[in-house]
């Protein structure tokens, strides 16, 4: 439910963990985060599908949808499992959805896609140690009516991940052993991003 009609309303569409909303809400914004989990983060959260709220007359959105089908780190899979190919068009479609919804100013975040998603071209690349994280994981913003995001502390992009082979693999950070949260935990926005995204974009 909205807080108060005379603050700007901010949606954080596909967000369980409740940050980005809570760096909004520290901005002055009546801001709801949604995601078909619960909030980790007691507060304004709409726990259900997101398009049932689209039209609550939000002045900015901030959007996490689900990346499995779509992200290049996945791609290997497609030609294994035939239904990836269903479930890739489904998750561009509910992407795309996000991004062409009726609200004012647009930010879509997801990691790099891969070329058979045929989404749009990401507006900029950001990265979690450009915002004081000493992690590694290029993640692309979709902006519709916001501009880029500037970076607000650059430090160490962090350890890598070395396999049997010497070869560096990414972050070692992405490298997170097999658990039940494996994906909750990938996927949780980085306090330093959710603040420069509050503190740029209000």
């Amino acid at each position: 439910m909205m807080e108060d009609m005379n603050k700007l309303r901010a949606l954080i569409a596909c967000e369980f963990s409740g940050i980005v909303r809570e760096a909004f809400r520290k901005r002055g914004y009546d801001a709801m985060s949604c995601d078909l989990l619960d909030t980790e983060i007691p507060g304004n959260h709409y726990q259900g599908d997101v398009r049932d709220i689209l039209d609550w007359g939000w002045d900015l959105m901030i959007a996490h949808p689900p990346c499995t089908y779509l992200c290049n780190s996945g791609v290997q899979h497609l030609h294994k499992d035939k239904s990836r190919w269903v479930k890739m068009t489904e998750a561009r479609e509910f992407f795309m959805h996000l991004f062409e919804a009726n609200i004012p100013k647009i930010c879509v975040e997801n990691p790099v896609p891969h070329g058979y998603s045929d989404l749009p071209k990401y507006s900029q690349i950001i990265q979690p140690y450009e915002y004081g994280h000493e992690i590694s994981k290029r993640t692309c913003l979709w902006l519709k009516n916001l501009p880029a995001l500037l970076p607000t502390l650059i430090v160490d992009k962090g350890e890598r991940y070395i396999g049997k082979d010497g070869k560096s693999n990414g972050a070692k950070w992405y490298q997170l052993p097999p658990s039940p949260d494996h994906s909750k935990e990938r996927s949780r926005t980085f306090q330093g991003i959710a603040d420069a995204m509050a503190s740029q974009w209000s």
